[in-house]
């Protein structure tokens, strides 16, 4: 681990204009940024500590029926919050889902869809080319082990998949990521926040240099909502493919679906086309909710192993809309 400076911010204000500084990190949780410290991965000039801005916690109610969740709520808390537990359920069990009980008392909201997109090459003790390690290296994936890695939106620059489970659940249900920074805070929505690899795999969200996520805001509850996690084994294991689903209903009806796959692309991956189609479908006419799916796959694309994640992925989606639609408010 290579030496660094080390700051507390005092308030929002004062870590955004210390967040400005070139090459500087903001530290919340540290389960994510501890890590890449201590194996020489990343080794920013100064980290700014962030994680005692109470002005960054609470969950709150909002005047549209939707929440605003801080974005250092820690996850245990988020998923055990009445609210969530609800009118959000596809959350809490994305949350629930996604690491051991130590690291949900560590982990915050704003911080776990963060997470470095990346695979085992990136992580290996013996550097290998990897773009988002070393930009313009390669990428050893694209024609190695590439089992676990994606089927959308991936480049010969990157074939790795965004890791976060709550980023899943946030993209199904609409939710946006608001920001501040010094030069102005946006409203981010889910699916935008992380970017495909392209030509730059090294560059993984929008966030702008020194931009802080400060809450996430969720519209109108979702209590018909599931999320399904399909990994090698039960605990401490990422997600072989992942799916989250939001639906409206008007009695046995789909009147609107929210589709996000997990573990498929760089980022929470939605089935737009699938959701359009189906729109007024019976939700137990499997048939129908088969060939609904089907339409948004036409765009996958395999690589030399895993193209057994297809039709897993598919499978993934119809389990999780059968589920969603038996859960209860």
């Amino acid at each position: 681990m290579q030496t660094f400076g080390y700051g507390r911010a005092a308030n929002v204000h004062q870590a955004l204009a210390e967040g400005m500084a070139a090459d500087t990190a903001f530290l919340a949780g540290g389960t994510e940024l501890l890590n890449w410290l201590r194996l020489g991965i990343t080794a920013p000039a100064r980290v700014i500590d962030i994680s005692r801005l109470k002005e960054l916690e609470g969950i709150e109610r909002l005047p549209n029926g939707g929440l605003r969740i801080g974005a250092l709520m820690r996850l245990s808390d988020v998923a055990q919050n009445a609210d969530v537990a609800r009118g959000y359920l596809v959350l809490a069990q994305a949350i629930l889902k996604s690491a051991s009980a130590q690291l949900r008392n560590l982990a915050t909201i704003g911080g776990n869809p963060l997470q470095k997109t990346r695979c085992a090459y990136f992580r290996a003790a013996d550097v290998l080319p990897c773009n988002k390690r070393q930009p313009g290296s390669g990428c050893t994936a694209l024609h190695g082990l590439n089992d676990r890695h994606a089927i959308f939106g991936w480049s010969e620059g990157c074939v790795a998949t965004q890791p976060s489970d709550p980023a899943v659940a946030l993209s199904a249900l609409d939710a946006v990521y608001v920001t501040e920074h010094r030069d102005g805070g946006r409203r981010i929505e889910a699916e935008d926040l992380h970017r495909l690899p392209g030509k730059t795999p090294h560059l993984e969200t929008t966030l702008r240099e020194g931009e802080l996520i400060v809450g996430i805001e969720i519209p109108e509850a979702a209590p018909h909502s599931a999320y399904l996690k399909i990994r090698e084994r039960e605990s401490y294991e990422y997600a072989t493919v992942s799916a989250a689903v939001a639906l409206d209903l008007e009695g046995d009806r789909i009147a609107r679906a929210r589709i996000a796959l997990g573990s498929v692309a760089a980022r929470p991956w939605r089935l737009r086309e699938a959701e359009r189609a189906l729109a007024g479908a019976a939700v137990h006419d499997s048939t129908v909710i088969r060939e609904a799916l089907a339409v948004s796959f036409a765009e996958a694309r395999a690589l030399t192993h895993n193209a057994y994640k297809i039709p897993l992925a598919k499978a993934a989606a119809a389990r999780a809309i059968r589920l969603a639609a038996e859960a209860r408010p």
